[in-house]
This record gives structure tokens, C-alpha cells and sequence, in this order.
């Protein structure tokens, strides 16, 4: 007598369809940019049916924002997991820092968010959703690039020169867009963890509330 055929359990294939939704929701973004990432193109990139995709996430705008928190969770866990296995303190350490900020903002996540800020531009509802993943996801890269470098994000000249590299690297992500600024990035991140270096030794004291801001 055969052994009877395992079944997914119903909750496990529900998680997996919704993962797979997610994934190529970025994929199509980062490729194909915002008007082709329809719900049907995503469904059928995800091989599953347009219904079955309705009903994990009912409007575009739903699977959009869902895919990039997603994705902006698992970039930032893999952003701590290399944070583990930087150089000790020193130079070196800062330009590991810098480089591991660099990489997440020029990732394929990047590029997937680039299209949606460029409709949210125009769309407020979308903007609404968009702008709160953004500040999550730069308040979380600072803190933890403060925490790599061993240095207190309370501090005035800390925060400013933490959130300056956040701007450089989106500078970047957006040149990397066009063609492979791959050369040239070394250099600007070696000589940007140079200058913050500098800042980092005439830090100021830490802010009277306590806050850390994603902004100056």
C-alpha cells in the first residue's frame, strides 16, 4: 500500500503565495518599472492566478507597499548580519561602513523603490504609504551604522554626518541606475569615510530629547 501523497498545509501555501507575490512585485519594479507592475503581470511573474493574488492583496497600491516593506525588513537583517564582520575600529572600519550603506542603497530594492517615489510624486495616497517605510527604513540604517561605529546617533555631529552618507548613497543608488558607477563609487566612498571620519572627531553632545531623527 502506497504511503499517502504530503500535502502543504493550507496556511503554509497561503505564506508561500504571499512571499512569492512579494518577490516578484520587486523583481518587475526593479525591471520593468511602475505602470507594467500590475497586478496581473505580478500574479502571472509569481505563477499564481490574478484571483488568488486579489486576495492576499485587493488594490496594486496594497501589494506595492507590502512588497517593499517586505523587502526593506530583509535588506536591513542582511544589512546587520554584515555589520557582524567589519573591521575593527579605525579607518578601515568607517569605509566598511560607509561601503555596507552604499550597497543598500544601490540594491535591486533601491532601484524597485526609485519607480514607486517617482509615482508617489504625483499620487498623495500613494505617498502616504510610501514616505513612512522610507523614514523606517533610514532611521533604522543610522542607528545601526552608529552602532557599528561605536558612536552615540544622539550626538549633533554624529546624526548630521550619519544622515549626510545616507543622502550620498542615494546619490549613488540614482547614478547607478543609468551605467555601472562601480569604479568611481570606491573612490567617493573612500573619501566620504575620510571627511566622516573628521566629523565623527568633533561630534557634538547628544540631543536633549533623546530623539533620533531621520532628519536634520
Amino acid at each position: 500500500m502506497t504511503e499517502p501523497e504530503q500535502r502543504t498545509p493550507k496556511q503554509d501555501r497561503s505564506r508561500i503565495t504571499r512571499e512569492r507575490l512579494l518577490g516578484a512585485s520587486i523583481d518587475l519594479l526593479a525591471t520593468q518599472g511602475w505602470a507594467a507592475t500590475t497586478v496581473g503581470a505580478v500574479a502571472a511573474a509569481a505563477g499564481v492566478s490574478r484571483g488568488a493574488a486579489q486576495h492576499h492583496f485587493p488594490t496594486r497600491e496594497d501589494l506595492i507597499t507590502a512588497a517593499l516593506g517586505h523587502m526593506i525588513e530583509q535588506r536591513l537583517e542582511d544589512v546587520r548580519r554584515v555589520g557582524l564582520d567589519l573591521p575593527g575600529p579605525g579607518p578601515e572600519r568607517t569605509v566598511a561602513v560607509v561601503r555596507l550603506i552604499v550597497q543598500h542603497y544601490t540594491s535591486d530594492l533601491f532601484k524597485a523603490a526609485l519607480h514607486v517615489w517617482t509615482a508617489a510624486a504625483s499620487d498623495p495616497a500613494l505617498r502616504d504609504r510610501v514616505l513612512p517605510l522610507e523614514n523606517h527604513m533610514s532611521r533604522e540604517v543610522l542607528a545601526i551604522a552608529a552602532a557599528a561605529l561605536g558612536r552615540d546617533p544622539r550626538e549633533t555631529g554624529v546624526r548630521r554626518g550619519l544622515q549626510a552618507t545616507l543622502d550620498l548613497a542615494r546619490g549613488l543608488g540614482l547614478a547607478d541606475v543609468l551605467s555601472d558607477d562601480s569604479a568611481r563609487r570606491d573612490k567617493v566612498i573612500r573619501f566620504w569615510a575620510e571627511t566622516l571620519d573628521l566629523v565623527l572627531a568633533h561630534s557634538g553632545e547628544p540631543q536633549a530629547d533623546g530623539v533620533i531623527s531621520a532628519t536634520f
